[in-house]
């Protein structure tokens, strides 16, 4: 399991982990924006508004052995979060963190295959917390 920084920006996401790979001497190893994201039947899909498409859904940098994540909210006033992404091994996994944590919690995006996971989900726990569980489909280099 690991347990991966998601940053929320507002417009700012491509040109923040720029920055940051440059600072942190790390690369950029993949970004995606909106307009990129095939079409999905999934909850909450393909229901950006057009001036957004164009934003960073997102974005990964790796430097050493640590992982960075980012994105842009879809809205604005979205941005400034930081969640933490757990990143697990098999849906067995996913489905038992998933829920745990949402025990007492707030489900935001049900656990459920997406075009890059075998599991996603979104939750704030019973503290307030953002959280997100993936299951990768091609998991990430460590």
């Amino acid at each position: 399991m690991k347990l991966i920084p998601f940053l929320d920006f507002d417009g700012q996401a491509h040109d923040a982990m720029a920055f940051y790979a440059h600072a942190l001497g790390g690369v950029v190893t993949s970004e995606t924006t909106y307009r990129d994201m095939p079409p999905s039947d999934g909850p909450g899909c393909n229901e950006m508004p057009v001036d957004t498409l164009d934003r960073v859904a997102h974005a990964q940098l790796d430097v050493g052995g640590a992982t960075l994540m980012a994105a842009d909210g879809p809205s604005a006033g979205s941005a400034g979060g930081t969640t933490i992404n757990v990143e697990v091994t098999s849906i067995e996994e996913a489905e038992r963190v998933f829920a745990a944590l949402a025990a007492g919690g707030t489900v935001h995006m049900p656990l459920a295959e997406t075009f890059w996971a075998h599991r996603w989900g979104m939750l704030h726990d019973r503290y307030g917390k953002p959280w997100m569980v993936n299951c990768m489909k091609t998991p990430h280099a460590a």
